[in-house]
């Protein structure tokens, strides 16, 4: 469901530089601050995933239509997984939709 393009790109190995602690003739070592990580706003972000749940959720159709025109490579096995895997990104989205209009309402019941 998700995506390279929603994770940030952060290299670690860079960031490691040694510090003045020492334990037992070893060296320490901490990270460098991390900048600010390249990554969508949330717009973008959900957009992505919403774009991503409708392909997920066109699929089985797709394969199913190929399986009935006679396509060969298309297995019953991979249309009953597409199927359970937009059942579950679907479930998966309600909640997450549910859960952000609790917290949408619970931050409208604030008194300022």
């Amino acid at each position: 469901m998700f995506s390279d393009k929603f994770i940030p790109n952060i290299n670690t190995y860079n960031k490691i530089e040694p510090t003045k602690y020492t334990d037992w003739g070893t060296q320490g070592l901490r990270f460098k601050g991390i900048e600010q990580p390249e990554t969508a706003d949330f717009k973008a972000v959900f957009t992505g995933l919403v774009e991503n749940l409708n392909e997920d959720i066109s699929k089985p159709d797709e394969l199913l239509q190929q399986q009935m025109m006679g396509n060969e490579n298309v297995d019953i096995h991979d249309i009953v997984i597409s199927i359970n895997k937009a059942q579950t990104e679907v479930q998966l989205a309600t909640t997450v939709t549910t859960k952000i209009i609790q917290a949408y309402e619970k931050i409208m019941q604030i008194n300022i």
